[in-house]
């Protein structure tokens, strides 16, 4: 019975704090508050600072989120067949250029393996081109080109794919972290200034409403309330500076500049080889027009 009582004692005092918050709160809320007790103005400045890198972060993982998706450049009306998708264009080109005849060609090319094909922008106009080179003669010059093209169009939908893979696991990542704990750590301190305010005001209340025989004790209520609210708010500013402070978000943003300038670069790379080899087919093409309708 002892430890029941005890326990009910405990959950009261528990209670009453909450409870007495909580009325403060809707006082203030309906306009009845006598007296709000300002807080810093070095306070108020930094959780403005805090609520825009939140939003910072939140803003710009709306957006990098996606790289999470492999197929968010994909065209979204365009229907690929399982034969399409089930084997990559490299593997497609290797296996034609052994084939012995027209049978082992067209086996080739309808033959399918578990290995998954990806869905982006790149390998979907990757494999549209070696679809076309094949509906053309072998020695086709165009033929030849989209062949070309499907190969190096795939190799820079790989370059996409390792960017994505890095965004998401070191930028996306990053963010994501910081919200849950360093902003999180900001937030409770600051739902701390909050509850010690909120306390102070209710104490400061009770303190002029209290009978003469209690002003003393609510006095010294008072005294332990402000003691903590100031305690609450040197915490609370203290937590929110080093937030603000920490290098880790331009770091991130370091990270996902890096990442997108690997990918650019393997790309203008990959296409800058390609493009001399597509002029030169076009110059010979070209020239044998000429030469035809001359």
């Amino acid at each position: 019975m002892d430890s029941v009582n005890q326990s009910f004692r405990g959950l009261t005092s528990s209670f009453q704090p909450f409870a007495r918050r909580t009325g403060r709160l809707i006082q203030e809320r309906l306009g009845n508050a006598d007296e709000i007790t300002e807080l810093p103005q070095e306070y108020l400045e930094l959780e403005k600072r805090v609520d825009a890198l939140k939003a910072v972060h939140n803003k710009l993982l709306a957006v990098t989120s996606q790289y999470s998706h492999e197929g968010y450049d994909y065209p979204p009306n365009l229907r690929e067949s399982f034969v399409d998708l089930s084997r990559t264009v490299t593997e497609r080109v290797q296996t034609l250029a052994q084939a012995q005849s027209a049978a082992e060609a067209q086996a080739a090319l309808t033959r399918s393996t578990t290995k998954h094909a990806p869905k982006t922008f790149a390998h979907a106009i990757s494999r549209a081109a070696l679809a076309s080179a094949h509906q053309l003669p072998i020695t086709d010059p165009l033929g030849v080109a989209l062949e070309k093209y499907a190969v190096a169009e795939e190799r820079v939908g790989e370059a996409q794919l390792a960017q994505d893979s890095l965004i998401t696991s070191r930028f996306n990542t990053s963010l994501q972290n910081t919200l849950g704990t360093s902003l999180k750590f900001a937030d409770r301190a600051r739902r701390k200034v909050t509850n010690a305010r909120l306390n102070l005001d209710a104490a400061k209340t009770d303190a002029r409403n209290a009978r003469p025989e209690k002003q003393d004790a609510a006095r010294v209520e008072v005294e332990q309330a402000e003691d903590e609210f100031v305690a609450a708010t040197e915490e609370a500013v203290s937590v929110m500076k080093n937030v603000l402070d920490t290098p880790e978000p331009l770091r991130n943003l370091a990270d996902l500049i890096a990442a997108q300038l690997a990918f650019h670069k393997a790309a203008f790379e990959m296409l800058s080889e390609l493009a001399p080899e597509i002029d030169q087919l076009q110059v010979e093409q070209e020239a044998k027009y000429r030469e035809a309708t001359s």
